[in-house]
């Protein structure tokens, strides 16, 4: 009896300090890797003319943030005013962050002095013909998806070709000249993000897969001393991002944690360096081995990582559109954060931090 009482109290410690000190497991978060798109040469049958750009668009807006499209940065500043601060990107432009309040958060691609790229995530701009947080049906009865979208740029033909999923979660729409890139929360059903671009952007990022006709349009090489500015300015995006979607939900704003940064950077340094793309390092081992060794100090943890996505912005739609990675994106008991990039992998770990 007392040897069964003995086993008894053993499992209620376990099973408290189970509570207590817990890691989310790795198999909670799906991988997420955006390499899977491609850009094919386009073949004609007898060498015909290239194929027209179809007109299914409707008309530029006259108003809002996609007005800035094309124009100049002097333009943007006298609207604006100067940018909190500005971030290299691996597109050529350089993301000016407005990030005055999360309701007004927007990033600006700016590109020989002209606005080529918005990004807008905050709930108070104005990105009509859209809403954030607009109910997607909506969207679907008043805006024309198409899955296949052909632009005429520079004596070239690019095609872009959306899949069943790229409509559901990240159609692509035509305003006049310029494109807007949507970014549906699927698990709510609303407008998370917009995207404005004009063609050389869009042809530049490829975030669909794509047949083209005439030169390929690539951003410049991008020289090993230039990377690290841009992966600082995407560890500072995904920050940003992240409380904004928390603030969303009502959730608490998570505060910097460079120990915890460091973890997370040196995972994405070694699943480039070691070629593999996974939770559990070979060499490094699991999440919880990686922060004991760096002696970070928590109650409950996290980790989601992303590979090959263009950027900051659509790694975190990533994550809020991929169930495992959600949970610990909207985990209240959060307090913390480290957000790690290296070139294109992306790595942010959560703790629980209650003491210094």
């Amino acid at each position: 009896m007392r040897t069964l009482i003995k086993v008894f109290v053993v499992l209620v410690i376990i099973f408290i300090i189970s509570l207590y000190f817990h890691l989310r497991p790795d198999n909670e978060n799906n991988i997420l890797n955006g390499n899977n798109k491609k850009e094919t040469p386009m073949v004609d049958n007898l060498n015909g003319p290239p194929p027209k750009e179809i007109k299914k668009y409707i008309k530029r807006p006259k108003q809002g943030l996609s007005t800035f499209i094309g124009e100049s940065s002097e333009k943007l500043i006298k609207k604006y005013g100067v940018p909190s601060r500005k971030d290299p990107s691996a597109y050529d432009y350089e993301w000016w962050i407005y990030n005055n309040s999360d309701e007004s958060y927007f990033q600006v691609g700016v590109y020989k002095g002209k606005v080529v790229t918005i990004y807008a995530i905050g709930s108070k701009n104005n990105i009509v013909p859209f809403t954030i947080d607009e109910e997607v049906q909506n969207i679907y009865q008043s805006i024309p998806l198409d899955p296949d979208i052909t632009v005429q740029y520079d004596e070239g033909t690019y095609r872009f070709e959306l899949s069943e999923e790229d409509l559901n979660i990240r159609p692509l729409v035509q305003l006049g000249s310029i494109y807007a890139q949507l970014s549906f929360d699927k698990f709510k059903g609303t407008l998370s993000s917009v995207r404005f671009m004009d063609k050389e952007t869009l042809i530049k990022q490829r975030p669909y897969e794509m047949v083209y006709r005439g030169r390929l349009i690539d951003p410049s090489p991008i020289v090993k001393s230039s990377w690290r500015p841009i992966e600082i300015g995407s560890e500072k995006q995904i920050f940003d991002l992240t409380n904004i979607i928390r603030q969303r939900f009502g959730l608490n704003k998570l505060e910097w944690d460079q120990k915890t940064a460091d973890v997370a950077y040196r995972h994405s340094k070694d699943m480039f360096a070691e070629k593999y793309f996974s939770h559990e390092s070979p060499k490094y081992g699991d999440l919880e081995k990686r922060l004991k060794s760096a002696h970070v100090f928590y109650q409950l943890a996290g980790e989601n990582i992303a590979a090959q996505y263009i950027d900051g912005p659509t790694a975190v739609e990533g994550w809020l559109n991929s169930d495992g990675h959600r949970k610990s994106l909207l985990e209240s008991n959060f307090t913390h954060i480290g957000v790690g990039v290296f070139q294109k992998y992306y790595t942010q770990n959560f703790i629980e931090k209650n003491w210094e």
